[in-house]
């Protein structure tokens, strides 16, 4: 069997952001309890030179639209990064999903060689669709993510891997 380019990139990408959601409901409800201001939660990283909890989730959304967008060779749409709660990262990560939703699987089916150039740091990087997305947008994705839920796990949230997985 094969596997489509849709089906790597759609309904995953739409799975672990749902995964992502609950993961930041524990957040809270864990500030919550705890008493601990959701600043503190939103603003923790694991290191210095990282980024913070909220800019994980923007850049995680930032690339799961992009990802699809850029394969389907549609302009990606633009969010403000203006989340400063988890009711507004919740927004966000809700808009991402409905946003994937629009796309079809012969929107992305086929697309293995497009070309699609990149220019992360001023760096210019070329790729052809496939390659894109299984060695660039997928991993870059879950780096994100994964960061998302080390920063809460650190911080004390109850948070194990199933959480990261999901259902199955």
């Amino acid at each position: 069997m094969t596997v489509s380019m849709y089906q790597a990139s759609v309904p995953v990408l739409q799975k672990m952001l749902g995964n992502l959601k609950a993961i930041l409901q524990k957040g809270e409800a864990y500030a919550q309890a705890k008493k601990i201001e959701p600043s503190v939660l939103l603003n923790a990283r694991l290191h210095l030179d990282m980024f913070a909890l909220t800019r994980q989730v923007q850049i995680a959304t930032d690339v799961a639209k992009g990802t699809c967008a850029r394969l389907a060779g549609q302009e990606i749409p633009k969010y403000d990064d203006t989340e400063n709660s988890f009711a507004d990262l919740y927004a966000r990560i809700d808009r991402t999903i409905a946003y994937l939703a629009t796309f079809k699987p012969a929107d992305i089916d086929g697309q293995e060689d497009r070309d699609i150039t990149l220019t992360p740091g001023g760096k210019e990087m070329h790729f052809k669709g496939q390659p894109y997305l299984l060695h660039w947008a997928l991993p870059n994705f879950y780096f994100h993510v994964m960061a998302t839920y080390a920063i809460l796990r650190h911080g004390g949230v109850d948070v194990g891997k199933m959480d990261y997985l999901g259902s199955f």
